[in-house]
Protein backbone atom coordinates (compact mmCIF):
# COMPACT_ATOMS: atom_id res chain seq x y z
CA UNK A 1 0.00 0.00 0.00
CA UNK A 2 3.07 2.47 -0.02
CA UNK A 3 2.47 3.56 -3.33
CA UNK A 4 -0.77 4.27 -2.87
CA UNK A 5 -2.25 8.21 -3.32
CA UNK A 6 -3.63 9.04 0.41
CA UNK A 7 -7.41 8.39 -0.68
CA UNK A 8 -6.91 5.17 -2.04
CA UNK A 9 -5.12 4.40 0.90
CA UNK A 10 -7.95 5.09 3.35
CA UNK A 11 -10.34 3.22 1.11
CA UNK A 12 -8.51 0.02 0.94
CA UNK A 13 -8.43 0.28 4.59
CA UNK A 14 -11.68 0.37 4.98
CA UNK A 15 -12.35 -2.41 2.27
CA UNK A 16 -10.76 -4.52 4.43
CA UNK A 17 -13.30 -3.51 7.91
CA UNK A 18 -15.01 -7.05 7.44
CA UNK A 19 -11.22 -8.71 7.92
CA UNK A 20 -10.52 -6.19 10.46
CA UNK A 21 -14.00 -6.88 12.08
CA UNK A 22 -13.01 -11.09 12.11
CA UNK A 23 -9.68 -10.23 13.45
CA UNK A 24 -11.23 -8.23 16.42
CA UNK A 25 -14.34 -10.58 17.96
CA UNK A 26 -11.34 -13.34 17.46
CA UNK A 27 -8.94 -10.87 19.77
CA UNK A 28 -12.13 -10.32 21.64
CA UNK A 29 -12.80 -14.06 22.52
CA UNK A 30 -8.89 -14.43 23.34
CA UNK A 31 -9.18 -11.11 26.11
CA UNK A 32 -12.27 -12.59 27.87
CA UNK A 33 -13.98 -9.75 26.71
CA UNK A 34 -16.83 -11.71 25.28
CA UNK A 35 -18.05 -13.36 28.51
CA UNK A 36 -18.49 -10.32 30.60
CA UNK A 37 -22.07 -9.45 31.53
CA UNK A 38 -20.84 -6.01 32.29
CA UNK A 39 -21.05 -2.72 29.60
CA UNK A 40 -17.26 -1.56 29.33
CA UNK A 41 -16.27 1.52 27.58
CA UNK A 42 -13.56 3.27 26.85
CA UNK A 43 -14.64 7.42 27.55
CA UNK A 44 -16.58 8.90 30.27
CA UNK A 45 -19.68 9.03 28.79
CA UNK A 46 -21.86 11.32 26.78
CA UNK A 47 -25.36 12.76 26.46
CA UNK A 48 -26.69 10.43 24.52
CA UNK A 49 -25.00 7.12 26.86
CA UNK A 50 -23.95 8.67 30.26
CA UNK A 51 -22.17 6.63 32.75
CA UNK A 52 -24.02 5.73 35.61
CA UNK A 53 -24.42 7.96 38.49
CA UNK A 54 -22.48 7.75 41.79
CA UNK A 55 -23.92 7.23 45.13
CA UNK A 56 -22.43 10.37 46.02
CA UNK A 57 -25.29 11.99 43.93
CA UNK A 58 -27.80 9.80 44.54
CA UNK A 59 -28.11 9.46 47.68
CA UNK A 60 -28.53 13.16 47.46
CA UNK A 61 -31.40 13.67 45.03
CA UNK A 62 -33.03 10.65 46.70
CA UNK A 63 -32.66 12.21 50.23
CA UNK A 64 -34.17 15.40 49.01
CA UNK A 65 -37.26 13.59 47.68
CA UNK A 66 -37.70 11.83 51.23
CA UNK A 67 -37.34 14.63 53.33
CA UNK A 68 -40.47 15.46 53.53
CA UNK A 69 -39.89 18.76 52.19
CA UNK A 70 -40.83 20.05 48.29
CA UNK A 71 -37.92 22.29 47.46
CA UNK A 72 -38.52 25.08 44.87
CA UNK A 73 -36.41 25.50 41.79
CA UNK A 74 -34.77 28.49 43.23
CA UNK A 75 -33.69 27.51 46.42
CA UNK A 76 -31.74 24.39 45.09
CA UNK A 77 -30.39 27.14 41.97
CA UNK A 78 -29.12 29.14 44.94
CA UNK A 79 -27.10 26.43 46.52
CA UNK A 80 -25.46 26.01 43.05
CA UNK A 81 -24.65 29.45 43.28
CA UNK A 82 -23.04 29.47 46.27
CA UNK A 83 -20.94 26.47 45.71
CA UNK A 84 -19.38 28.31 42.64
CA UNK A 85 -19.09 31.38 44.33
CA UNK A 86 -16.98 29.64 47.20
CA UNK A 87 -14.94 28.28 44.63
CA UNK A 88 -14.49 31.38 42.08
CA UNK A 89 -15.22 34.35 44.31
CA UNK A 90 -18.51 36.68 44.59
CA UNK A 91 -17.70 38.60 41.40
CA UNK A 92 -18.79 35.18 39.45
CA UNK A 93 -22.00 33.24 38.90
CA UNK A 94 -23.59 30.36 37.49
CA UNK A 95 -27.00 28.73 36.31
CA UNK A 96 -27.93 25.34 34.68
CA UNK A 97 -29.62 24.41 32.19
CA UNK A 98 -30.54 21.08 30.23
CA UNK A 99 -28.12 20.60 28.33
CA UNK A 100 -24.55 22.09 27.59
CA UNK A 101 -25.89 22.74 23.70
CA UNK A 102 -28.87 25.01 25.31
CA UNK A 103 -26.18 26.94 27.46
CA UNK A 104 -24.45 27.67 24.23
CA UNK A 105 -27.68 29.13 22.78
CA UNK A 106 -28.59 30.98 25.49
CA UNK A 107 -25.37 32.55 25.96
CA UNK A 108 -24.95 33.31 22.11
CA UNK A 109 -28.41 34.63 21.51
CA UNK A 110 -27.98 37.41 25.09
CA UNK A 111 -24.14 38.08 24.05
CA UNK A 112 -23.88 37.96 20.13
CA UNK A 113 -27.20 37.90 18.59
CA UNK A 114 -28.37 41.99 17.63
CA UNK A 115 -31.52 43.66 19.06
CA UNK A 116 -34.68 42.36 16.53
CA UNK A 117 -36.52 45.50 18.29
CA UNK A 118 -36.94 48.88 16.90
CA UNK A 119 -38.14 50.35 13.19
CA UNK A 120 -35.45 49.48 10.55
CA UNK A 121 -33.29 47.30 9.32
CA UNK A 122 -30.92 45.41 11.92
CA UNK A 123 -27.26 45.42 11.86
CA UNK A 124 -25.11 42.36 11.28
CA UNK A 125 -23.06 41.06 14.13
CA UNK A 126 -19.54 38.93 13.64
CA UNK A 127 -17.93 36.36 16.88
CA UNK A 128 -14.33 35.73 15.78
CA UNK A 129 -13.47 32.07 16.23
CA UNK A 130 -9.95 30.35 15.46
CA UNK A 131 -10.67 27.46 13.15
CA UNK A 132 -9.84 24.95 15.45
CA UNK A 133 -11.73 21.44 16.33
CA UNK A 134 -15.00 20.42 17.46
CA UNK A 135 -15.70 24.28 16.30
CA UNK A 136 -19.39 23.30 15.20
CA UNK A 137 -21.10 23.75 18.42
CA UNK A 138 -20.75 27.22 19.06
CA UNK A 139 -19.58 28.17 15.11
CA UNK A 140 -23.24 26.68 14.45
CA UNK A 141 -24.74 29.60 15.83
CA UNK A 142 -23.59 31.83 13.01
CA UNK A 143 -23.05 31.56 9.44
CA UNK A 144 -20.16 31.21 8.74
CA UNK A 145 -17.50 34.42 7.39
CA UNK A 146 -15.63 34.40 4.85
CA UNK A 147 -18.12 32.09 2.09
CA UNK A 148 -15.01 29.64 1.48
CA UNK A 149 -15.71 27.96 5.05
CA UNK A 150 -20.24 27.89 4.41
CA UNK A 151 -19.91 24.00 4.11
CA UNK A 152 -17.85 23.51 7.05
CA UNK A 153 -19.96 22.10 9.32
CA UNK A 154 -22.36 20.79 7.09
CA UNK A 155 -21.28 16.83 7.60
CA UNK A 156 -20.77 17.87 11.30
CA UNK A 157 -22.98 16.49 13.89
CA UNK A 158 -24.97 19.33 13.91
CA UNK A 159 -26.64 18.44 10.41
CA UNK A 160 -29.94 17.28 10.65
CA UNK A 161 -31.56 18.69 8.09
CA UNK A 162 -32.33 22.55 7.50
CA UNK A 163 -33.25 22.65 11.31
CA UNK A 164 -30.14 21.63 12.22
CA UNK A 165 -27.82 23.66 10.28
CA UNK A 166 -29.69 26.51 9.25
CA UNK A 167 -31.86 26.60 12.03
CA UNK A 168 -29.54 26.71 14.85
CA UNK A 169 -28.52 29.92 13.74
CA UNK A 170 -29.15 33.43 14.92
CA UNK A 171 -30.76 36.59 13.53
CA UNK A 172 -28.22 38.46 11.69
CA UNK A 173 -24.77 36.46 13.27
CA UNK A 174 -22.10 35.61 11.20
CA UNK A 175 -18.54 33.70 12.87
CA UNK A 176 -15.52 34.62 11.01
CA UNK A 177 -13.22 31.37 11.36
CA UNK A 178 -9.39 32.35 11.45
CA UNK A 179 -7.20 29.55 11.03
CA UNK A 180 -4.51 29.10 13.21
CA UNK A 181 -1.37 29.67 13.27
CA UNK A 182 1.48 26.05 13.05
CA UNK A 183 -1.92 24.35 12.41
CA UNK A 184 -3.14 22.11 9.52
CA UNK A 185 -5.95 21.37 7.63
CA UNK A 186 -5.05 18.19 5.51
CA UNK A 187 -7.77 16.10 4.01
CA UNK A 188 -8.11 12.21 5.77
CA UNK A 189 -10.45 9.49 6.35
CA UNK A 190 -13.07 8.03 4.38
CA UNK A 191 -15.34 11.09 4.93
CA UNK A 192 -12.62 13.04 2.92
CA UNK A 193 -13.15 16.30 4.31
CA UNK A 194 -10.84 18.59 6.51
CA UNK A 195 -8.96 17.49 9.43
CA UNK A 196 -7.75 20.25 11.84
CA UNK A 197 -4.38 18.84 13.27
CA UNK A 198 -3.19 21.56 15.62
CA UNK A 199 0.01 20.22 17.71
CA UNK A 200 1.98 22.97 16.48
CA UNK A 201 0.02 25.87 16.84
CA UNK A 202 2.05 28.89 17.92
CA UNK A 203 -0.53 31.15 19.88
CA UNK A 204 0.95 34.52 20.36
CA UNK A 205 1.01 34.26 15.95
CA UNK A 206 -2.91 32.61 16.17
CA UNK A 207 -3.79 35.78 18.47
CA UNK A 208 -2.04 38.26 15.77
CA UNK A 209 -3.96 36.42 13.44
CA UNK A 210 -7.10 37.21 15.69
CA UNK A 211 -6.14 40.67 16.26
CA UNK A 212 -5.64 41.51 12.17
CA UNK A 213 -9.62 39.94 12.08
CA UNK A 214 -10.89 42.11 14.62
CA UNK A 215 -9.31 45.16 12.88
CA UNK A 216 -10.99 44.03 9.69
CA UNK A 217 -14.46 43.27 11.08
CA UNK A 218 -14.53 46.02 13.94
CA UNK A 219 -17.47 48.26 13.17
CA UNK A 220 -19.19 44.54 13.44
CA UNK A 221 -17.45 42.56 16.04
CA UNK A 222 -19.69 41.39 18.54
CA UNK A 223 -17.70 38.86 20.45
CA UNK A 224 -15.45 36.24 20.23
CA UNK A 225 -15.71 32.41 20.78
CA UNK A 226 -13.07 29.76 21.05
CA UNK A 227 -13.18 25.79 21.70
CA UNK A 228 -11.29 26.17 25.54
CA UNK A 229 -9.92 21.90 26.00
CA UNK A 230 -6.62 22.48 27.35
CA UNK A 231 -4.90 19.78 25.41
CA UNK A 232 -2.27 19.88 22.48
CA UNK A 233 -5.37 18.01 19.71
CA UNK A 234 -7.02 21.54 20.31
CA UNK A 235 -3.76 24.09 19.97
CA UNK A 236 -3.27 24.26 23.47
CA UNK A 237 0.27 22.89 23.67
CA UNK A 238 1.64 26.45 24.94
CA UNK A 239 0.07 26.69 28.66
CA UNK A 240 1.30 29.45 31.48
CA UNK A 241 2.43 28.47 34.78
CA UNK A 242 -0.76 27.74 35.97
CA UNK A 243 -1.43 25.38 33.34
CA UNK A 244 -3.71 28.00 31.25
CA UNK A 245 -3.91 27.93 27.65
CA UNK A 246 -1.78 31.11 26.52
CA UNK A 247 -3.91 31.04 23.51
CA UNK A 248 -7.01 31.70 25.76
CA UNK A 249 -5.57 34.19 27.65
CA UNK A 250 -4.50 36.11 24.61
CA UNK A 251 -8.18 36.34 23.41
CA UNK A 252 -9.39 37.18 26.59
CA UNK A 253 -6.92 40.60 26.20
CA UNK A 254 -8.31 40.86 22.74
CA UNK A 255 -12.33 40.85 23.78
CA UNK A 256 -11.14 43.41 26.82
CA UNK A 257 -9.42 45.91 23.86
CA UNK A 258 -12.75 45.72 21.95
CA UNK A 259 -15.10 45.53 24.96
CA UNK A 260 -17.04 42.52 23.54
CA UNK A 261 -17.27 39.22 25.12
CA UNK A 262 -15.53 36.10 24.92
CA UNK A 263 -17.21 32.98 25.17
CA UNK A 264 -15.42 29.27 25.57
CA UNK A 265 -17.00 25.86 25.48
CA UNK A 266 -15.96 23.16 27.35
CA UNK A 267 -18.64 20.86 26.95
CA UNK A 268 -16.99 17.99 27.27
CA UNK A 269 -15.13 18.76 30.63
CA UNK A 270 -14.86 19.42 34.39
CA UNK A 271 -14.96 22.48 36.50
CA UNK A 272 -13.17 23.35 39.39
CA UNK A 273 -10.17 20.96 38.82
CA UNK A 274 -9.67 22.46 35.46
CA UNK A 275 -9.02 25.44 33.71
CA UNK A 276 -10.45 28.28 35.59
CA UNK A 277 -12.49 30.94 33.86
CA UNK A 278 -10.50 33.34 36.45
CA UNK A 279 -7.68 32.34 34.89
CA UNK A 280 -8.68 32.61 31.40
CA UNK A 281 -10.55 36.01 31.72
CA UNK A 282 -13.47 34.82 29.60
CA UNK A 283 -17.15 36.15 30.19
CA UNK A 284 -18.58 33.05 30.48
CA UNK A 285 -17.47 29.03 30.48
CA UNK A 286 -19.99 26.21 29.30
CA UNK A 287 -19.72 22.77 30.64
CA UNK A 288 -21.98 19.55 29.85
CA UNK A 289 -22.00 17.71 33.33
CA UNK A 290 -23.12 14.29 32.09
CA UNK A 291 -19.81 13.54 29.95
CA UNK A 292 -17.01 14.00 31.89
CA UNK A 293 -18.92 14.90 34.57
CA UNK A 294 -21.07 12.42 36.82
CA UNK A 295 -24.03 14.58 36.88
CA UNK A 296 -27.44 14.33 35.93
CA UNK A 297 -27.62 15.27 32.22
CA UNK A 298 -27.46 19.01 32.22
CA UNK A 299 -25.54 21.93 31.22
CA UNK A 300 -23.61 24.54 33.48
CA UNK A 301 -22.69 28.50 32.60
CA UNK A 302 -19.88 29.65 35.18
CA UNK A 303 -19.45 33.52 34.34
CA UNK A 304 -18.48 37.11 35.39
CA UNK A 305 -21.29 38.49 37.40
CA UNK A 306 -22.38 41.31 34.99
CA UNK A 307 -22.58 38.92 32.27
CA UNK A 308 -24.46 36.18 33.91
CA UNK A 309 -27.48 38.48 35.18
CA UNK A 310 -28.28 39.16 31.86
CA UNK A 311 -28.22 35.60 31.21
CA UNK A 312 -30.32 35.41 34.11
CA UNK A 313 -32.42 37.13 33.06
CA UNK A 314 -33.01 35.57 29.90
CA UNK A 315 -33.90 32.30 31.92
CA UNK A 316 -36.68 33.63 33.63
CA UNK A 317 -34.20 33.38 36.92
CA UNK A 318 -33.49 37.16 37.59
CA UNK A 319 -36.84 38.65 38.57
CA UNK A 320 -39.68 38.00 40.95
CA UNK A 321 -43.21 37.54 40.01
CA UNK A 322 -45.02 37.19 43.00
CA UNK A 323 -43.26 37.21 46.58
CA UNK A 324 -40.61 34.75 46.59
CA UNK A 325 -41.38 32.92 43.64
CA UNK A 326 -39.57 33.28 40.40
CA UNK A 327 -40.62 32.93 37.11
CA UNK A 328 -38.55 30.07 36.30
CA UNK A 329 -39.71 28.68 33.17
CA UNK A 330 -42.04 31.45 32.39
CA UNK A 331 -38.49 33.42 30.31
CA UNK A 332 -37.35 33.33 26.87
CA UNK A 333 -35.17 29.68 27.34
CA UNK A 334 -38.21 28.17 29.19
CA UNK A 335 -37.15 24.97 27.08
CA UNK A 336 -33.64 24.61 29.22
CA UNK A 337 -35.23 24.02 32.03
CA UNK A 338 -32.80 21.38 33.63
CA UNK A 339 -35.67 20.54 36.36
CA UNK A 340 -35.21 20.30 40.63
CA UNK A 341 -33.82 17.24 40.68
CA UNK A 342 -31.19 17.20 38.07
CA UNK A 343 -30.26 20.53 39.83
CA UNK A 344 -30.03 18.98 43.44
CA UNK A 345 -27.64 15.85 41.36
CA UNK A 346 -25.37 18.92 39.98
CA UNK A 347 -25.03 20.54 43.04
CA UNK A 348 -23.87 17.14 45.04
CA UNK A 349 -21.20 16.26 42.19
CA UNK A 350 -20.16 19.90 42.59
CA UNK A 351 -19.50 19.97 45.98
CA UNK A 352 -17.69 16.82 46.02
CA UNK A 353 -15.21 18.01 43.29
CA UNK A 354 -14.90 20.94 45.73
CA UNK A 355 -14.83 19.29 49.08
CA UNK A 356 -13.01 15.91 48.17
CA UNK A 357 -11.23 16.01 44.54
CA UNK A 358 -9.53 13.29 45.48
CA UNK A 359 -12.75 11.10 44.08
CA UNK A 360 -12.66 12.56 40.67
CA UNK A 361 -8.99 12.86 40.04
CA UNK A 362 -8.01 9.61 41.41
CA UNK A 363 -9.61 7.24 38.72
CA UNK A 364 -8.46 9.44 36.38
CA UNK A 365 -4.46 9.29 37.39
CA UNK A 366 -5.05 5.50 37.54
CA UNK A 367 -6.47 4.85 34.05
CA UNK A 368 -4.05 7.32 32.63
CA UNK A 369 -1.19 4.98 34.19
CA UNK A 370 -3.26 1.64 33.13
CA UNK A 371 -3.06 3.26 29.13
CA UNK A 372 0.83 4.46 29.44
CA UNK A 373 1.42 0.87 30.15
CA UNK A 374 -0.91 -0.87 27.72
CA UNK A 375 0.14 1.05 24.86
CA UNK A 376 3.45 -0.42 25.31
CA UNK A 377 1.92 -3.13 23.25
CA UNK A 378 1.92 -0.66 20.24
CA UNK A 379 2.88 -2.20 16.68
CA UNK A 380 5.07 -1.50 15.00
CA UNK A 381 6.89 -0.39 17.71
CA UNK A 382 8.35 3.54 16.34
CA UNK A 383 5.08 4.52 17.06
CA UNK A 384 4.76 4.36 20.32
CA UNK A 385 8.11 7.27 20.23
CA UNK A 386 5.18 9.35 17.98
CA UNK A 387 2.47 9.74 20.58
CA UNK A 388 1.52 12.63 23.06
CA UNK A 389 0.40 11.14 26.01
CA UNK A 390 -1.42 14.51 28.19
CA UNK A 391 -3.78 13.78 31.34
CA UNK A 392 -6.20 16.40 31.69
CA UNK A 393 -8.57 16.56 35.12
CA UNK A 394 -10.75 19.09 32.53
CA UNK A 395 -11.56 16.66 30.36
CA UNK A 396 -11.84 14.02 32.53
CA UNK A 397 -8.86 11.49 31.26
CA UNK A 398 -6.43 11.15 29.24
CA UNK A 399 -5.72 12.57 25.19
CA UNK A 400 -3.43 10.19 22.97
CA UNK A 401 -2.68 12.53 20.10
CA UNK A 402 -0.88 10.38 17.18
CA UNK A 403 -0.14 13.09 14.61
CA UNK A 404 3.22 12.87 14.29
CA UNK A 405 2.64 9.39 13.79
CA UNK A 406 2.58 11.46 9.81
CA UNK A 407 6.36 12.31 9.74
CA UNK A 408 9.52 11.59 8.13
CA UNK A 409 7.30 11.28 4.75
CA UNK A 410 5.45 8.17 5.96
CA UNK A 411 2.10 7.59 7.08
CA UNK A 412 0.80 6.53 10.51
CA UNK A 413 -1.88 5.79 12.56
CA UNK A 414 -4.75 6.51 10.26
CA UNK A 415 -6.25 9.52 10.70
CA UNK A 416 -10.35 9.63 10.50
CA UNK A 417 -12.81 12.74 10.52
CA UNK A 418 -15.26 13.22 13.08
CA UNK A 419 -17.53 12.58 10.42
CA UNK A 420 -16.31 9.21 9.92
CA UNK A 421 -16.85 9.03 13.55
CA UNK A 422 -20.55 9.45 13.20
CA UNK A 423 -21.11 7.68 9.80
CA UNK A 424 -19.29 4.58 11.68
CA UNK A 425 -16.54 4.88 8.34
CA UNK A 426 -13.91 4.41 11.11
CA UNK A 427 -12.20 0.85 11.37
CA UNK A 428 -10.68 1.55 14.76
CA UNK A 429 -13.95 2.29 16.42
CA UNK A 430 -15.57 0.28 14.41
CA UNK A 431 -13.36 -2.84 15.23
CA UNK A 432 -14.00 -2.05 19.28
CA UNK A 433 -17.49 -2.52 18.68
CA UNK A 434 -17.19 -5.64 17.71
CA UNK A 435 -15.35 -6.97 20.40
CA UNK A 436 -18.21 -5.70 22.42
CA UNK A 437 -16.63 -2.16 24.29
CA UNK A 438 -17.97 1.24 23.66
CA UNK A 439 -14.89 2.51 21.94
CA UNK A 440 -12.74 5.36 22.32
CA UNK A 441 -13.52 8.77 20.81
CA UNK A 442 -11.34 8.91 18.13
CA UNK A 443 -10.99 11.63 15.16
CA UNK A 444 -8.17 14.61 14.07
CA UNK A 445 -5.51 12.34 14.95
CA UNK A 446 -6.74 11.76 18.35
CA UNK A 447 -7.77 9.60 20.97
CA UNK A 448 -9.75 10.68 23.77
CA UNK A 449 -10.20 8.56 26.52
CA UNK A 450 -11.06 8.40 30.47
CA UNK A 451 -13.24 6.30 33.46
CA UNK A 452 -17.05 6.26 33.42
CA UNK A 453 -18.67 3.72 31.10
CA UNK A 454 -18.96 0.80 33.17
CA UNK A 455 -15.28 1.33 34.62
CA UNK A 456 -16.35 3.40 37.71
CA UNK A 457 -17.91 1.14 40.37
CA UNK A 458 -21.02 2.68 42.39
CA UNK A 459 -18.81 5.23 44.65
CA UNK A 460 -16.79 6.71 41.48
CA UNK A 461 -13.55 4.19 42.17
CA UNK A 462 -11.87 2.69 39.18
CA UNK A 463 -12.47 -0.87 38.71
CA UNK A 464 -9.05 -1.30 37.61
CA UNK A 465 -9.76 -4.83 35.81
CA UNK A 466 -11.77 -3.29 33.24
CA UNK A 467 -10.08 -0.37 32.70
CA UNK A 468 -7.24 -2.61 31.80
CA UNK A 469 -9.07 -4.76 28.99
CA UNK A 470 -10.91 -1.73 27.79
CA UNK A 471 -7.13 -0.25 27.29
CA UNK A 472 -6.18 -3.95 25.46
CA UNK A 473 -9.06 -3.67 23.08
CA UNK A 474 -8.00 -0.03 22.15
CA UNK A 475 -4.63 -1.25 21.31
CA UNK A 476 -5.43 -4.55 19.98
CA UNK A 477 -7.83 -2.53 17.19
CA UNK A 478 -5.17 -0.07 16.38
CA UNK A 479 -2.62 -3.28 15.64
CA UNK A 480 -5.59 -4.63 13.45
CA UNK A 481 -5.87 -1.69 11.68
CA UNK A 482 -2.28 -0.79 11.29
CA UNK A 483 -1.56 -4.34 9.75
CA UNK A 484 -4.03 -3.43 6.88
CA UNK A 485 -2.78 -0.25 7.09
CA UNK A 486 0.49 -1.70 5.99
CA UNK A 487 2.56 -0.28 8.95
CA UNK A 488 3.99 -3.52 9.93
CA UNK A 489 5.41 -4.33 6.83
Amino acid sequence: MKNLSKYQWYQKIYENTPKIHKEAKEYARKLGVDRLKEDIGLYAGSSSRPGNLPNYVLDEIVKANQSGKTYTLTEVENQLRDVVKSVYGDEYDAVAANTCEACLRIASTTLFQPPIMRLGEAYRARVIMPYAEDIEWTGGYGRAFPPRYKNLLVDRTISGGELGVEGKSLFNLDIVFVRMAGATYDCHGVRWNPTPLLTKVNANKTIERLAKAAERHASNLAGFACTGYDTPSYGHSELDENGTPVLLKGISELANEYEVPFLVDTGSSIPFIGVSPKDIGCDVITYSMDKAGRAPCSGLMIGKEETMSQIRKGMGLAGQRYGDTSSHGKATFTYSDPGRDTVIGLVAYLKTLRDNPYLIKAPIDKFHKILVEEFEELEPKWLQEKLIFCKTYQLGGTEINYERTWSDNRKGIPIFTLEDLYANTNPIASAQVEMNVEPATIYAGKMFLGPGLGTLDIDGNLIEEYARLAAKSLVGALNIVNKYAGLLD
